[in-house]
C-alpha cells in the first residue's frame, strides 16, 4: 500500500469547558488555530489540510485567511463533548480520502513543521512493519500509582532520574494512521504502532488557563 497522499486532520470544537473559546482565542497575535494551520501548510508531505469544526468563528476565519483548507462542518450527532474522537475521525476520513492521515490539534501551537515531516518519514520508512505512529514525550521521573506503589523504580535503589528506564507519555501532538486501521480497530493507534518522540519544548498542550499563558510566553519568545 502506498502512503503518498497525506491528509492532515484538525478537529476543533467551538466550545471549551476549561479555557472558554480557546481554539479561536488570540495567542501571540493570531487566533490559536492559525498557528497549527500554518504549520501544517508548511509540511511538504501533506497534500491537504482538513478542519472539522462546528464553530462559525473558525469557519469564517478559515474562509477568509486560509481558503486552501478544506472545511468539514461537524454534524449535530457528533458535537457533544462526550463523543469519542475516533468516531469523528471515521466521519472525516470517509469524506476526505487519503492514503495516510495525520491528526493533530490546534492546542499544540508550538509543534514544528519539520517535526511532523520527520514523523511522516519515520512511518513511511517502517511501514508496514509499523502500521501507525503516535507522538510521545519521554519521562525519566519517579512514578507512583494511586496507592503509593512505585511504577518504574525501586525505592530501595535510589538511581539518578537520568538513569531510570524511560517511560513514554502519549502527548496527542501527532497521530499517523490509515483509514483501514481506523475502521478495523476504531482507534488511531494500530496493532503495531511506532512511538515518535517529540521534543518537550514543542509538546505543550493547552488544556488549562495556566498552560495558555505559558505557551503564549514561549510563542512570543520564539517569534521575537
Amino acid at each position: 500500500m502506498s502512503l503518498e497522499t497525506i491528509t492532515a486532520l484538525v478537529p476543533m470544537r467551538h466550545t471549551s469547558e476549561r479555557v472558554p473559546g480557546k481554539n479561536y482565542r488570540p495567542l501571540a497575535g493570531k487566533p490559536l488555530y492559525a498557528h497549527i494551520i500554518e504549520t501544517l501548510l508548511a509540511v511538504a508531505e501533506v497534500s491537504r489540510v482538513v478542519v472539522d469544526t462546528d464553530s462559525p468563528v473558525i469557519i469564517s476565519g478559515l474562509r477568509q485567511n486560509y481558503p486552501q483548507v478544506m472545511i468539514l462542518e461537524r454534524p449535530e450527532h457528533l458535537r457533544a463533548g462526550t463523543i469519542p474522537m475516533n468516531e469523528i475521525l471515521l466521519h472525516d476520513t470517509a469524506l476526505a480520502p487519503a492514503d495516510l492521515y495525520l491528526q493533530t490539534h490546534s492546542t499544540n501551537p508550538l509543534l514544528k513543521a519539520e517535526t511532523l515531516s520527520r514523523a511522516i518519514q519515520a512511518l513511511r520508512a517502517s511501514y508496514p512493519a509499523h502500521d501507525s505512529l503516535f507522538g510521545v514525550t519521554r519521562l525519566q521521573v519517579r512514578l507512583w500509582d494511586q496507592l503509593a506503589r512505585p511504577i518504574n523504580h525501586n525505592p530501595a535503589i535510589l538511581l539518578r532520574t537520568q538513569d531510570l528506564p524511560p517511560v513514554f507519555m502519549e502527548n496527542s501532538c501527532v497521530y499517523l494512521f490509515t483509514r483501514q486501521t481506523l475502521e478495523q480497530r476504531r482507534n488511531r493507534i494500530g496493532e503495531r504502532p511506532l512511538m515518535f518522540e517529540v521534543d518537550p519544548a514543542e509538546a505543550w498542550d493547552i488544556d488549562e488557563e495556566s498552560t495558555f499563558q505559558v505557551v503564549e510566553t514561549l510563542m512570543r519568545a520564539r517569534l521575537a
